[in-house]
């Protein structure tokens, strides 16, 4: 036990003023006071810490007229109370408690926040932020260019950054500065012809190559200034984005990202569909980059069918069996490359069929996937699923439970509810028999 302890106070509140006793603390902290000091408390923050002002208690109970009438040395009587702070401030210093008003709320707990004050610090952080981006821009060539001062008027009207943190904010406005100078070194309003890579680039103006990222807020910002200089609407997709980044001589990672596809067969004399062809002869999965995707010319029969699955696993199977249908592979998700190789395909006349798995999250993708392509079902009706379902039973599979909230597929109304009642996800491999029956049935 420390001495304060065993002389009946409690420990230090930080404040700087001497402790409460035991005593003084039980009376403050009883139920029939905290509406006042719930109201002082309010009052206190907006006037800057200052009990000027009164406030207005309604419907007492006799606990709080009991309570105000021992704190307040006077009688309360009545169902409504009116006390004036200056006068509850007087009357804390002058009794037991030994603090104003303030000291005894800090006392109390939990700390009082100035809020004109925090008003006033926000504004000045505000200020110096824009004051210092503007001296940043102004030191930059980017201070000969009109779109420069349109873009930051943009950003400081849209608020993006001031929801940040100040130090983060000013780090990002000042790196993004920097960016656009780089790209823009001097009074033309074309960029630089220098190429760069978009984490060499990142890796110059923040220090991390990541720094540039898709989706990041300097990277919103930065593709904003290109876009403005270009005379152009700011992308809402991927491509666009890359698109915008090419136009400022940046060029985004298009390798490491690839889509999975099998028993394509583009006409065209290039070595690209030569060499798609020639691994479709030969049974063989083809991984493709964006970058691939930009140099290839997807000329196909029209109406050619392509099947589309959720697991690698499906492809894999195909290729062991010889089959010679044309599949991509979501691997689990719509990723840019994804959609990029079967937009191409869609714009070359090709229709689509769609398995995935059966989870809520495979029906949220299924239902991407039959809305932008107009895909078919592949084995993804009720019918299918409780069949599998019951399959898997009679087969002594472990049962996975189904998680998460129900999602209605857009193509079958019946297969949530058949899902909801069943309870079982099933992947994509309980199936995987039926498809390369299908697959084969097409030969």
């Amino acid at each position: 036990m420390t001495k304060a302890e065993e002389a009946g106070e409690l420990p230090l509140d930080g404040a700087g003023e001497p402790p409460l006793t035991a005593e003084a603390f039980t009376f403050l902290t009883r139920p029939g006071l905290t509406r006042l000091w719930t109201a002082a408390r309010t009052r206190l923050e907006r006037n800057g810490l200052r009990p000027t002002g009164t406030i207005r208690l309604q419907h007492l109970d006799g606990a709080e007229r009991e309570a105000l009438s021992l704190l307040l040395a006077k009688p309360v009587t009545g169902a409504t109370a009116t006390v004036r702070l200056p006068d509850l401030d007087t009357r804390l210093r002058s009794s037991a408690v030994g603090r104003d008003l303030t000291a005894t709320l800090t006392a109390l707990g939990p700390p009082l926040t100035d809020r004109r004050a925090a008003r006033d610090a926000a504004a000045a952080e505000r200020s110096h932020l824009w004051s210092t981006a503007a001296a940043t821009l102004a030191s930059t060539p980017l201070s000969a260019h009109p779109w420069a001062a349109q873009w930051l008027e943009e950003i400081r009207r849209s608020g993006t950054l001031t929801r940040q943190p100040s130090a983060i904010a000013l780090t990002t406005a000042t790196q993004a500065i920097q960016t656009l100078a780089t790209l823009y070194p001097d009074r033309r309003p074309d960029p630089t012809p220098a190429t760069w890579g978009r984490g060499e680039l990142a890796t110059r103006t923040t220090g991390s190559a990541h720094g540039l990222d898709d989706g990041t807020l300097l990277s919103r910002l930065v593709l904003r200034g290109i876009a403005l200089a270009q005379g152009m609407d700011s992308p809402t997709d991927a491509p666009g984005r890359r698109a915008l980044w090419r136009r400022a001589s940046v060029t985004p990672d298009e390798v490491s990202s690839t889509v999975l596809t099998y028993g394509l067969r583009p006409r065209g004399g290039t070595w690209q569909e030569a060499s798609l062809r020639e691994r479709a002869a030969h049974a063989m999965e083809t991984h493709l980059t964006l970058r691939e995707l930009r140099g290839l010319h997807l000329e196909l029969p029209q109406g050619t069918r392509i099947h589309v699955c959720e697991n690698p696993r499906v492809v894999e199977a195909a290729a062991d069996a010889g089959r010679d249908a044309a599949l991509v592979c979501t691997s689990g998700s719509a990723s840019t490359v994804v959609l990029t190789l079967l937009d191409a395909l869609a714009a070359a006349g090709c229709v689509f069929a769609y398995h995935g798995d059966f989870d809520w999250a495979g029906i949220v993708l299924a239902n991407r996937m039959m809305r932008r392509y107009e895909a078919d079902p592949w084995r993804m009706t009720a019918a299918d699923y409780e069949y599998l379902a019951t399959r898997t039973q009679l087969h002594g599979t472990p049962p996975l439970a189904l998680a998460g909230p129900p999602v209605e597929a857009s193509w079958d109304s019946e297969l949530a509810p058949a899902m909801e009642a069943l309870g079982v996800a099933l992947h994509e491999e309980a199936a995987l028999d039926l498809l390369l029956e299908d697959l084969e049935d097409l030969e």
